[in-house]
């Protein structure tokens, strides 16, 4: 009720003639935003039109609109008769709580620690040196990952045989996989991650910091009750967000890292839709599973954010 009224409010304010002075006064930035809503229309508003694949048997010669409706058929196949749809949806909820528990805070920590180093050179060396693993690519990345943990030639096992242990296949022995896949991911990703946190440590109040050494707090103190209580609404709205995505457990990563050998922990509802749908052209039923991941992510951001601010912060809306 509230969004609706804000909206209405919104609408009603164009008729304002000082609120139409400031759209004119501003029309080059408003300008410039049109590039990002053509991209939204086209390439995430768009593609809904197809939503209703998930609704029919889909064939190609037929078209969208020509293919036989069959309601929740797919759904029913999925929930009842699939024989695989429990176990990668099982290895899909485990990586992604893995994800959250140990790769979400990882940012949030060497943020922390990158904000204590007062040799700004070096700050900014190790800073670099922690984003550069996000601009690869997982190709790129999954190769490299082959080659050092190879059970035969690889670094990480040389290391191992030296100090009188047995060689460990991290990439074909499901016992070490869902190890090696949360790792590579929290060192790809986790410098990158630390962006957003600088930037809102940066805007915390340097009198707070002055206030709490006159005091006498060390520096595990400020952070404690400075520094971590100015992010914790981005910290918020970064929790959120990541909850959203449960059902996403890193497409990239796990196709271009998994076999054969470690599909029965390695197998997620994406590569599932991947190997489905191009390989074995069921259409339909992977816009089933498509559809019924998106409307989880919007059920999860919701409960999410009602939890958070039940608990007195502030959320997405």
């Amino acid at each position: 009720m509230k969004g609706e009224l804000s909206i209405m409010k919104a609408i009603t304010s164009l008729f304002d003639s000082d609120v139409r002075k400031e759209y004119r006064k501003c029309k080059y930035l408003f300008l410039m935003l049109v590039p990002v809503l053509l991209y939204y229309i086209i390439f995430e508003y768009g593609p809904l039109y197809g939503v209703q694949i998930a609704f029919k048997d889909y064939r190609i010669r037929d078209g969208i609109m020509g293919s036989q409706w069959v309601g929740f058929k797919h759904f029913i196949y999925l929930f009842t008769a699939s024989p695989d749809f429990f176990r990668i949806m099982k290895n899909t909820l485990v990586l992604s709580f893995y994800h959250i528990v140990f790769g979400f805070p990882a940012p949030i920590v060497l943020a922390l620690l990158f904000n204590e180093i007062r040799i700004e050179v070096f700050k900014r060396i190790t800073q670099t040196i922690s984003y550069l693993p996000h601009f690869l690519s997982w190709v790129v990345l999954s190769g490299l990952l082959i080659t050092i943990l190879s059970p035969t030639t690889g670094t990480v096992n040389q290391l191992l045989s030296m100090i009188g242990m047995k060689p460990i296949y991290f990439l074909g022995d499901p016992q070490y996989f869902r190890f090696t896949l949360i790792v590579s991911s929290i060192w790809k990703e986790v410098g990158w991650g630390t962006i957003i946190y600088l930037a809102t440590i940066a805007n915390v109040d340097p009198a707070q910091y002055e206030a709490a050494i006159v005091d006498g707090a060390n520096r595990w103190k400020q952070t404690l009750h400075i520094t971590l209580p100015g992010i914790i609404p981005v910290i918020t709205i970064m929790f959120i967000f990541r909850i959203g995505a449960v059902l996403n457990a890193g497409f990239d990563q796990v196709l271009n890292m998994y076999s054969p050998n470690t599909y029965s922990v390695a197998d997620i509802l994406d590569t599932y839709v991947y190997r489905t749908g191009l390989t074995q052209l069921q259409y339909s039923l992977t816009a089933a599973v498509g559809l019924f991941k998106n409307i989880v992510a919007f059920g999860l951001v919701l409960l999410t954010n009602y939890v958070v601010k039940k608990l007195g912060q502030e959320g997405i809306m």
